[in-house]
């Protein structure tokens, strides 16, 4: 009875339409009704299943990719993400980056997981998906209530000193930032609909940065940037449960 009252959970969960925010979800042919069934009949005949997921799952939240052709990030915006070695080497590059980062935060701190998300949480209660691998940074397994989570690329809901390590929540990093910056207002007009924000040259030259509190070094979001590397026992901790 058990076996059979989860195939059709899962079988339920599967068949249903899913749609929320289409904004930055990527054109794509409608999905076959036979590789509709081929998935469902591969987790019914499985657990211990292993989920790797990256930008797309997190796009009908309302998180763009970066790469998808006319609603990903290049696609809207002359932005670039910022390399790991410039973050480190300039104050300016980081002033900038906070300064950006501060005024987008209420938004995407906000942000709501998606069905796609709830599935998978539904998915792991019901012993059939043992770890979720992901690369994205933005929280939304955790939020859907998924415990058995690896975030390969880190998250942004954490801050890191580059010199002693030292960890603290991007929560309290904010209330920081409310004290020091009095008259930088994060307001949702200044927010892009693709997450972006546009602030001026002076609000940038009048944003002031924190450094850590245990040792006065540099402070950085707890995530992979583009040219760093994913730390070693991280990807040993992952590369089992792929296997």
């Amino acid at each position: 009875m058990k076996s059979c009252k989860t195939m059709n959970i899962i079988g339920t969960l599967l068949c249903r339409t899913y749609t929320s925010n289409l904004t930055f979800v990527p054109k794509c042919e409608p999905v076959k009704n036979t590789d509709l069934s081929m998935l469902k009949d591969f987790i019914n005949s499985h657990s211990n299943i292993c989920v790797l997921t990256g930008a797309g799952i997190s796009t009908e939240s309302g998180i763009p990719d970066y790469r998808s052709e006319g609603v990903g990030l290049y696609a809207r915006s002359n932005r670039r993400p910022v390399l790991y070695r410039d973050f480190c080497n300039s104050a300016d590059i980081r002033r900038r980056y906070w300064a950006r980062n501060y005024v987008g935060w209420p938004r995407f701190s906000s942000i709501k997981p998606n069905s796609t998300h709830q599935i998978l949480k539904k998915l792991e209660d019901l012993n059939k998906v043992r770890c979720i691998v992901t690369q994205n940074v933005d929280n939304l397994h955790t939020k859907a209530g998924s415990r058995k989570v690896i975030e390969l690329h880190g998250t942004a809901f954490r801050v890191m000193c580059l010199s002693c390590n030292e960890r603290i929540c991007r929560y309290y990093l904010q209330e920081i930032f409310d004290k020091i910056n009095p008259n930088m207002t994060a307001t949702s007009q200044m927010v892009r609909p693709d997450g972006d924000v546009d602030l001026s040259q002076e609000q940038v030259e009048g944003f002031q940065v924190p450094s850590c509190e245990n040792c006065s070094g540099v402070l950085k979001p707890d995530i992979i940037f583009f040219g760093d590397n994913v730390p070693r026992q991280r990807c040993k901790l992952a590369m089992p449960k792929s296997r």
